[in-house]
C-alpha cells in the first residue's frame, strides 16, 4: 500500500470552515473564503482539434445505430444491433428544442446543435434523452384540434436526432408529460379544460386517441434531416411512453368529477371480471359505492400506503373486508397501467413499425415500501424499466423548483454522508434493463463533484444501465446565468458546470470501458402478484425518490436519513415476479441482515469499492481505475493498491483511469482527473436556520448574493503517488484536453509522485 504525506491540515478559521464542509454545512464561498483560493473557470471555445489529448469520441460508433437497433440481451443488458454490449453515459438536452429567443439575462447567441453533439461525444456521452411535449399548445394556438402535433417540438426532435446520430450518440424520446398537458375548451374532454391531466392517459379514450395521433405523426413521417422516419431509425434507442405519472402516486386523488366516475366504472367492471359477479366479492362496503350506476368507489390513496387491513382471529390471520377491497384497488390501479403500457407498446411496434425499445414509465409511488414493486411490475409490459431520482438537499425560497434567488435558504447534502440518497440504489427486475432517465445533484448543492465518481462506480457495480444527467440548454459549458433569462437569479437545472460536466471524462471512460466489476447479486427476491396487491413489505426497499418540484422536502430528508443502503453498496438488488408464493425461501437475504459494517466501511462484493459514511468517503480500487471522493477533513489520505491520494481540500473527487487499456501499474498513459467545488463569482452566504414542518429547524445557509459569471473553482491541493516506474512526465491539460505544459515526475523506488496543478482538472501521466 502507498502513502503520500502532505503538509499539516489548515488551522484557525480555515480549519473551522473545513469542519463545517466535512459535516455538509458549508460550501465554497463561506464568509472569509479568499478569492485567492480559487481560479476563474473561463474555458476557451472548443475547436475539437486533433491535437487534443482528451477526446472520447472514439468510444462511439461512427454513426449511431450503424449495426441496427439497440436490443436487450437475456441478462437485461443493452447490446448493439450486432450483439456487442454497450453502456450508455447519458444526458438530457434542450439544445435545439425550439427556435432560439434572446432574453435580457440569457445567452445572446443561439447554440449550434452540431457543435453541441460533438462537444458531448468528446466528453463521453453516447445517449441523449429528449424530454418534450408533442401535444399542440392551445394557449398559443387556440384553434388546434386535439390530435394536432406541436410541429415545432417535432422538428426539434428530428433535428436533434440527426445531429446526435452523426456523432455516434443515440436518442431516447420522452414525448408526453401530464404535468405540461393543457386542454382546450373545444376538445370537449370529460371534466373540462381546467383539470389536471395526471393519471388520465392510462384510461381516458379521448386523450389516448390524441396521444396515438401525436406518436404517429412523430414517428412515421419522414425526418427531413435524415430522410428516414424515426420509427425506422436505429439511432433512436428508446421510446418512453410517458414521464412521471402513476395511478399509485398521490396525484391519483386529484382525478375528480366525470373522470373519477369513469375510473370507478372501470373498477366496477374489473371486479366483475375478477369475481364473476359482485355478489361474490367480499370487499368492505362503502357508502359512496353506486352499484346501480356501475361504479365502485376508490378509497384515498393514503389507505393503500398502510398495512394491509389484516385482523387477528383465533390466532390466525384472516382477510378482512377492508383488506380485500384495498388489495383489489391496488391490483386495479396496477393492471390499468400495465394494460395501457402493453397496448401502447403494441401500437408502437405493430401499427407504427417502431424498432426502438419501449420504456413504460419512470416514476415513483406514494410508498416505495408498499407500492413500489407494483409500479415496477406495471412496467414489464414494455422492454425497459426506468426511474427519475435527484440528489441535493433542502432548498427554501419563492422558486425552489427552478431558480436560486437572494434570500433563499438551503442545506447542501452529500451522498458521501448519506449513502441512502445515492440515486442508483435501485431494485432491478431480473433480466430487464434499468436506467435513470433524469437525475442531478441540483444546485445550490456544493458537493456535486462526488456525483460522476459515485454514479460511474455504482452503476458499474450494480449493472444499472444508465443515468441521464439533467439537463442543459447550452452548446458547451454553462456559465452562471438567470434561471429563465428574465428573473435576476441563478438557474438550478444544469449539469454543464465544472463540478459535474468537468468530472465526466474519467468517469465516463471507466464506466463505458467496464473498468469497475459488476458484483454478484446482493439480494434476490421473488414476489407473487398477490404479494404486491396485499402490499406486503419486501426484503429490500428503495427510498422514495426525491423530486424537488413536488415533494415535501422536509419529510423526504427525514425518511431518507433512516434508510439502510448497505445492500445496494454490495451489489445488484434484484426483484422477480412470479406466481410462486414469496418469502425467505424464494429469496437471498438482504445485505443489512447478513453483512457487518467493519470500521464504518461497507465494501462491495467485488472488493473494489469501499464506502465510509461516517467519515464521508468512497474509494475505487480496480486494476484500470483508482480514485477517491471524500470530505478530506476527516480522512485526508487514502492508500489504494497502486495509488495514494492526500488532499488539503475540504472536499473533492480524484479518479485515475488507464488510457491505453493496460493496468495502472504498467500503463504508459494515464488520465488523472480532480474536481473540487465551484461557485459563481461573488457568491455570498451566511449561516441560517431552516424551518421545518412541525416547528423544528435545521442549520444551513442563507444566500445573500447568487453571484455572476464566471464560476470560480477551489484550487487543487492534492498530492498523488503511483506505483508505476515506467512513467516520466505529467502534461497539464485545459478543459478541452489541449496540452498546456509538461513537467517531469518525481521518481522514487518504483513509484512516481506529483502534486496536482492548482488550476487544472486534468493531467496525463506518460
Amino acid at each position: 500500500m502507498l502513502v503520500a504525506p502532505l503538509s499539516p491540515q489548515p488551522t484557525g478559521m480555515r480549519r473551522v470552515y473545513s469542519i463545517l464542509v466535512s459535516l455538509g454545512l458549508a460550501v465554497l464561498h463561506a464568509p472569509g473564503r479568499a478569492q485567492a483560493d480559487t481560479w476563474p473557470f473561463e474555458p476557451a471555445a472548443d475547436t475539437f482539434s486533433a491535437e487534443s489529448w482528451l477526446d472520447l469520441r472514439f468510444l462511439n460508433e461512427r454513426v449511431a445505430g450503424e449495426s441496427g437497433f439497440i436490443r436487450a440481451d437475456a441478462a437485461g443488458d443493452f447490446v448493439r444491433g450486432n450483439g456487442e454490449p454497450i453502456r450508455f453515459w447519458a444526458v438530457n438536452t434542450e439544445v435545439g428544442q425550439r427556435p432560439f429567443v434572446r432574453t435580457p439575462r440569457g445567452p445572446q447567441a443561439a447554440p449550434d446543435l452540431a457543435r453541441h453533439a460533438r462537444f458531448l461525444a468528446k466528453r463521453g456521452v453516447n445517449l441523449v434523452r429528449l424530454h418534450r411535449q408533442l401535444a399542440a399548445k392551445p394557449d398559443s394556438h387556440p384553434d388546434v384540434a386535439f390530435g394536432d402535433i406541436d410541429a415545432v417540438e417535432r422538428d426539434g426532435i428530428w433535428r436533434t436526432v440527426a445531429a446526435m446520430k452523426k456523432e455516434g450518440i443515440y436518442s431516447a424520446i420522452s414525448p408526453y408529460w401530464a404535468g405540461r398537458m393543457k386542454f382546450a375548451k373545444g376538445w370537449q374532454v370529460a371534466g373540462g379544460e381546467a383539470q389536471s391531466a395526471y393519471g388520465l392517459l392510462f384510461f381516458d379514450p379521448a386523450l389516448q386517441a390524441a396521444y396515438k395521433s401525436w406518436l404517429r405523426r412523430l414517428l412515421t413521417e419522414k425526418n427531413p434531416h435524415t430522410g428516414l422516419a424515426l420509427a425506422r431509425d436505429p439511432s433512436v434507442a428508446l421510446l418512453q411512453l410517458q414521464n412521471e405519472d402513476s395511478l399509485l402516486f398521490w396525484t391519483v386523488d386529484q382525478i375528480q368529477g366525470p373522470q373519477r366516475a369513469a375510473l370507478e366504472r372501470r373498477f366496477h367492471d374489473f371486479l366483475t371480471r375478477k369475481y364473476g359477479s359482485l355478489d361474490t366479492w367480499r370487499g368492505e362496503a362503502d357508502d359512496k359505492d353506486a352499484r346501480a350506476e356501475g361504479r365502485i368507489a376508490l378509497r384515498p390513496l393514503w389507505m393503500l400506503t398502510q398495512a394491509g387491513g389484516w385482523k387477528a382471529a383465533l390466532g390466525d390471520l384472516v382477510h378482512s373486508g377492508r383488506a380485500v377491497r384495498l388489495a383489489d384497488q391496488t391490483e386495479f390501479y396496477a393492471r390499468t397501467m400495465f394494460e395501457f403500457n402493453r397496448a401502447m407498446s403494441d401500437y408502437l411496434k405493430r401499427e407504427l413499425g417502431a424498432g426502438s425499445l419501449v420504456n413504460a414509465g419512470n416514476w415513483k409511488t406514494a410508498s416505495a415500501e408498499r407500492l413500489g414493486d407494483a409500479e415496477r411490475w406495471s412496467y414489464t409490459a414494455g422492454d425497459v424499466d426506468a426511474v427519475n431520482r435527484y440528489s441535493g438537499g433542502l432548498h427554501q425560497g419563492p422558486h425552489p423548483g427552478w431558480a436560486i434567488v437572494e434570500g433563499d435558504r438551503y442545506q447542501s447534502s452529500s451522498v458521501l454522508r448519506k449513502p441512502a440518497l445515492l440515486p442508483v440504489n435501485i431494485k432491478q427486475t431480473a433480466g430487464r434493463p434499468m436506467l435513470l432517465t433524469e437525475g442531478a445533484w441540483e444546485l445550490p448543492n456544493a458537493h456535486a463533484s462526488e456525483a460522476p465518481f459515485l454514479v460511474a462506480a455504482y452503476l458499474s457495480l450494480s449493472g444499472v444501465d444508465a443515468y441521464a444527467w439533467f439537463t442543459t440548454a447550452d452548446e458547451g459549458w454553462a456559465a452562471p446565468q438567470s434561471a429563465n433569462g428574465y428573473l435576476p437569479s441563478q438557474g438550478k437545472w444544469s449539469f454543464a458546470y465544472p463540478d459535474v460536466l468537468g468530472n465526466f471524462p474519467a468517469a465516463a471512460l471507466a464506466f463505458r470501458k467496464g473498468y469497475v466489476k459488476r458484483a454478484a447479486v446482493a439480494s434476490h427476491e421473488r414476489r407473487s402478484l398477490d404479494d404486491l396487491w396485499q402490499r406486503r413489505v419486501p426484503l429490500v426497499t428503495e427510498i422514495d425518490g426525491f423530486d424537488p418540484n413536488r415533494d415535501a422536502a422536509d419529510a423526504q430528508r427525514g425518511a431518507a436519513a433512516q434508510a439502510a443502503p448497505q445492500a445496494f453498496l454490495l451489489g445488484p438488488v434484484e426483484l422477480a415476479f412470479g406466481a410462486a408464493a414469496a418469502g425467505v425461501a424464494g429469496a437471498k437475504p438482504a445485505a443489512p441482515m447478513s453483512t457487518p459494517v467493519l470500521g464504518g466501511v461497507v465494501r462491495s462484493n467485488t472488493g473494489e469499492l469501499a464506502f465510509n459514511a461516517e467519515q464521508g468517503w468512497c474509494t475505487l480500487d480496480a486494476p484500470h481505475a483508482q480514485g477517491v471522493a471524500a470530505h478530506f477533513n476527516r480522512a485526508p489520505t487514502h492508500a489504494l493498491t497502486d495509488m495514494a491520494f492526500t488532499s488539503r481540500n475540504a472536499f473533492g473527487a480524484a479518479l485515475a483511469v488507464s488510457l491505453d487499456g493496460a493496468p495502472l501499474r504498467t500503463s504508459r498513459r494515464i488520465l488523472l482527473q480532480y474536481g473540487t467545488q465551484s461557485r459563481p463569482s461573488g457568491w455570498r452566504e451566511v449561516p441560517a436556520r431552516l424551518p421545518l414542518e412541525g416547528g423544528a429547524s435545521v442549520e444551513g445557509w442563507e444566500i445573500k448574493s447568487y453571484g455572476q459569471a464566471p464560476w470560480r473553482v477551489a484550487k487543487a491541493a492534492l498530492e498523488v503517488q503511483l506505483r508505476n516506474a515506467q512513467l516520466a512526465h505529467l502534461t497539464v491539460l485545459d478543459m478541452n484536453g489541449m496540452p498546456l505544459r509538461t513537467l517531469p515526475l518525481e521518481r522514487r523506488e518504483g513509484s512516481v509522485k506529483f502534486a496536482m496543478p492548482t488550476d487544472a482538472m486534468y493531467v496525463v501521466l506518460h
